[in-house]
Parts: structure tokens; sequence; C-alpha cells
């Protein structure tokens, strides 16, 4: 019983210290930045202009945050981009931010991160001020809009889609944008990979094309060139920003990881490495890309891995180093599809030369793991979007869906025949 006092006046010291506490979280409130000036955004611009439209775009870094934001809005996990669009078109246009980021977030969900208790007033007085430096739509004729979209980060350098609809017409962008304070892996440096002029081959028709590529390598190697590594089972042909935004579309982002880079071919690590985020930022699909030494009618060639983890989205997202799943070809045809849906895909065909493999007989890569496939590589070939999938024209190389339901995975002959 004498314990009680105490008890009573512990109490009540914890309640006025979280009272306390409690009003200094209140009186900590965000306040208007006194001057908002795009001018250094403008100088560190990235335009482009196409059918009467110019747009410009610039990702913001941390200092460009604190001086329109009054905050540090970068630290909540989003990456603030300013877009401009000077509409010099006779049509309404509207941006389409899903274009941008399809999991771009609002400014009112940016502005509640910066939310205080009690902050009443003040809270309100922020989403206001974070909705209206947002982009807005439309834009009418002659007018120009400039604003903010929070998208997800990016390091190094960021791809920005811009996509601009008016009525029965789209109008396509695709910026780099080199991402402040960021460094740049010099591995990933080079995009593309600067092969002499001489040791390229440009290939004008299909039935070339074809055959080199089924004499690209089958699988990647170690470092020292000699132990294999994974299949090579997909090649992208078109244009960079093509190429680029069509991933982008699907949500496939930038991020290559140490181990990846154990994966060789033509003597180098990849030139590129995209991963597809799941729930909870666990890692769905990876594609390694490297540029071959080969062209056709005059646009780039990629020769890729196409994979996922062992436990797919279930896979612990935190790791650093991921085991190949055996089914390869469940990787390749999830990102098929996942590309025909992306608007940029222009043709699809499937060739040999990735070395079969049958799930009695695996394959045995880098680490141990195994893996089985039909031995047949996708051959996408990108386009400026839209595309629709009524477009996409299927090449007859290895007539792959007529034959799919008598194919099984490592099945060998010459599917052609």
């Amino acid at each position: 019983m004498s314990n009680l006092p105490t008890l009573h006046r512990g109490l009540i010291h914890v309640g006025r210290a979280l009272c306390i506490a409690l009003a200094l979280a209140s009186c900590a409130t965000w306040h208007v930045p006194p001057e908002v000036d795009d001018g250094p955004l403008r100088q560190r611009e990235n335009s482009a202009v196409s059918r009467g439209v110019r747009v410009s775009a610039t990702v913001l870094g941390s200092e460009d945050s604190e001086r329109m934001y009054g905050a540090d809005v970068n630290r909540t996990g989003v990456q603030p981009l300013w877009l401009e669009v000077q509409n010099g078109t006779s049509q309404v246009l509207w941006l389409l931010r899903s274009g941008t980021d399809p999991d771009y977030f609002s400014p009112h969900e940016v502005a509640w991160s910066m939310h205080t208790w009690f902050g009443g007033a003040a809270n309100t007085r922020l989403d206001d001020y974070f909705r209206d430096l947002g982009f807005s739509n439309p834009i009418p004729p002659g007018a120009t809009r400039s604003g903010i979209l929070f998208t997800n980060p990016d390091q190094g350098i960021k791809l920005v889609n811009i996509d601009l609809l008016g009525s029965q017409m789209l109008i396509p962008f695709s910026l780099f944008l080199r991402v402040p304070g960021g460094t740049i892996d010099p591995r990933l440096a080079s995009i593309p990979f600067p092969f002499p002029e001489t040791a390229v081959t440009d290939y004008k028709d299909l039935a070339s094309l074809c055959a080199a590529l089924e004499r690209l390598p089958c699988c990647a190697t170690d470092t020292s060139g000699t132990a294999q590594a994974d299949p090579l089972n997909a090649v992208g042909i078109g244009q960079l920003t093509d190429i680029g935004a069509a991933l982008v579309r699907r949500d496939y982002r930038r991020d290559p990881r140490e181990s990846d880079f154990t994966q060789r071919v033509f003597g180098r690590g990849p030139d590129f490495v995209m991963r597809k985020q799941a729930q909870a930022g666990a890692p769905a699909t990876w594609i390694r890309g490297w540029l071959a030494p080969i062209r056709f009618q005059g646009q780039l060639v990629y020769v890729a891995q196409v994979g996922r983890p062992v436990g797919g989205r279930f896979a612990p997202h935190r790791e650093t180093r991921y085991t190949l799943h055996e089914n390869v070809d469940e990787a390749r045809n999830i990102l098929i599809q996942d590309l025909l849906y992306s608007s940029g895909v222009d043709k699809l065909g499937f060739v040999n030369g990735a070395g079969a493999a049958s799930p009695t007989r695996p394959t045995k890569t880098l680490d141990g793991a195994t893996y089985y496939t039909d031995g047949l590589r996708a051959v996408v070939f990108f386009a400026t979007r839209p595309r629709s999938l009524s477009d996409v024209e299927f090449l007859d190389w290895v007539p792959y869906l007529e034959e799919r339901h008598t194919r099984q995975p490592g099945a060998t002959g010459n599917a052609r025949q």
C-alpha cells in the first residue's frame, strides 16, 4: 500500500512529460518557404520537342526539396520530379501520371508523412501547399503548365516517360535525367557499351538476324570465362529510349547488385540490371542485359538473362544474393506477357541458342543452382508507344505459340521443321 503514492506521483510525471512532448510536437510545425524558385531546376533541365509540344524535366535533390518545400521530402522515400509542358497544339492535353511512374505518390500522401500531432491548421496549410506545387491537369491549347510529380527513387540516371493524352492521340516522350547527388556505377556509365564500328555487324533482313541471334553465346560465364553461368534467354531490339520506356511502364527499375557482376558476357558484366519489385519490396523478376556487337537496321540489339529467385515474390526482400529458380522459361514468359502490356512491343519471335536442358538432367550454374529450359530465346522488337496488343506481329522463326502444347521443358529438335 505504501507504494501507491509513489506510483501515483510517477504517473503524474509521465503524464506531464507526455503533455510536454505533445505540445512540442504541435509547435514543431511546418512553415511555407519564403521563396520558391525553380531557376536552379531549369538550369539542369532536359527537354524534348515533338508534334508541337515541348517538355522539360528535372529530378529534385535534397537541397531542391528544402528550398521548395521547406523540408527534405526525399528522406520520406520519394523522388520529386519537376515537369513543364508547353502545349503548342490545338488540343487540350492531359499528363498521364501513371505512365511516368505506375506507383507515383499523390501530393497529399507525401504531405501527410510530414504532418505533426495536433497540427490542425498547419497540417491543412501543408496539404494545400503540396497540392498547389503539384503538376496540374489539363494543359489547354497554347498554355504552359509546370509542377512536381512524386515518383519512386532511382539512382544515378533516371529514365522518365512523359505521356500526353489528347483526343484520339498520344504524344510520348522519354528523357534520361541525372539524379543530383547520386553516384553512377562506372560499370554502368557507358550506355550503350561503345563497340568499335568495325566490330559491329548491321543485319538488314530477318533471316540473317535470326541466324546471328542463334550464334550468340548460350550462357554467361564467370569472371574467368571458364565456368558456365545463367542462360541468355531473351533478346531486345530497338532504340534505347523505347526499350527503357517499355520496362519502366511495367515497373522495372534499375537495381544492380554486386552478385550481378559475377555474370560475364563478351568479357564484361551486364550493361544494365533491372528488377521488378513485388509485394513488400521483394524482387519478382530480374533482367541482366548486354549490348551485342550486332544491329538490326541500325537498331540496338541486347542479349539478356531473365530469371526469378527461388521463392519468387515470397523471397526475403533484404537478401543481397538470390538463387536462380530452376524454371527459367517461366520467368522468360512472364516477362513477355508483361512487356506486351507496355504498349511498346512491335514484333515477337523465338530462336534457338540458349541450350536445352530437361528437368531430369538440368544444367548447373555458378552458385550450384540448377535450371531447365526448352533452349529458346524470346526476341522482342520494341517501338515507340503506343502499340496495341493486336498490332504485335508474331514471327515464325520458331512457331512457339503453335507448338507450345507439344513442347516440353528441355525438348530438343528443330521446332521449325
